[in-house]
């Protein structure tokens, strides 16, 4: 099975438009705009942003309206990400503070309630101990509660973690390096239904695979980045692409997902040229409406494409 019968994204015509009315206020956003999530059972989204005397996490509806905000115990957010289960929801967000907070990675309730704390606030990690992080850059949690961290947004550390639901370590891969398994700032992670976490391996300007279970490489992509690496890894709702963003060239690539078995190749299908110093760093994929939300440093502000 091959993906000769998808034509080159040049030319393409469009997949997604920015809807200019997200959000309603603008000015909501008084910081530098590092992370979204989107909880879309609850249609909210989260924002992580950074700064002096600046809310670090606000919350929107997905319509744009402007909710409330929090700010306690979050240095500066890197990662940003929403936990639905059958009880309750949770907010996950990945801190690279270098002061009393950071190094860490932290669950909060809805309303900012701090509930857990992994990771020693404060103290970078050596990659020896699973649970003591430097800069952990993004995290991903199953709704059985495992989780997967990539801890390493320029820190010590260049590896993925795998954690149960009582946080214990189940697999660890990676060391600061260019070799298969090997990572240079891991950026971004994500699940596919099939078995396989993904993960944007920066500096090395590839995508890296592996298997959930065993933790096993599995394959990667570069060709598709020559020009600038991977910052974020998102599927589409129907898991037939990967929403990726790329900073310095200011652009989302979607690529098509391959299917069970080879990971081959990479192919763009399309891309969002965004205008100029935007910096997009992370993006959120709304897996109800399909709508891919992007934060952008450059433009201090958060974007919202929907598919057409």
């Amino acid at each position: 099975q091959t993906f000769d019968h998808i034509p080159s994204w040049k030319g393409q015509q469009q997949m997604y438009k920015l809807d200019i009315g997200w959000p309603k206020i603008p000015e909501s956003f008084t910081g530098q705009t590092f992370c979204v999530a989107v909880d879309s059972l609850h249609g909210l989204v989260y924002v992580g942003q950074r700064g002096d005397n600046v809310p670090k996490v606000l919350v929107f509806s997905e319509e744009g309206y402007f909710l409330y905000s929090w700010n306690n115990t979050v240095e500066m957010p890197h990662g940003i990400f929403v936990l639905n289960t059958a009880t309750d929801s949770s907010v996950w967000i990945t801190d690279v503070g270098t002061g009393k907070y950071g190094h860490t990675v932290k669950q909060y309730n809805p309303s900012g309630k701090l509930l857990q704390v992994l990771g020693t606030p404060g103290n970078a990690g050596s990659s020896l101990i699973p649970l003591q992080f430097d800069q952990p850059a993004e995290v991903f949690v199953e709704e059985s509660g495992d989780m997967y961290v990539v801890d390493g947004d320029g820190g010590m550390n260049n590896r993925l973690l795998k954690l149960s639901n009582d946080y214990q370590e189940i697999w660890l891969t990676g060391t600061n390096g260019t070799g298969i398994g090997q990572f240079k700032i891991p950026h971004s992670v994500t699940l596919d239904p099939f078995g396989r976490v993904w993960v944007a391996d920066r500096d090395n300007k590839r995508i890296q695979v592996f298997d959930k279970v065993t933790g096993e490489w599995l394959g990667s992509w570069s060709s598709c980045f020559l020009e600038d690496g991977p910052y974020s890894v998102r599927f589409t709702a129907n898991y037939k692409y990967l929403i990726v963003a790329q900073l310095n060239i200011n652009r989302l690539a979607i690529l098509a997902a391959p299917p069970v078995g080879s990971i081959r190749d990479c192919v763009i299908v399309n891309t969002i040229q965004l205008a100029d110093e935007t910096k997009p760093h992370l993006v959120d994929v709304d897996m109800k409406s399909g709508a891919i939300y992007v934060a952008e440093i450059g433009a201090q502000q958060v974007q919202k494409y929907i598919p057409l």
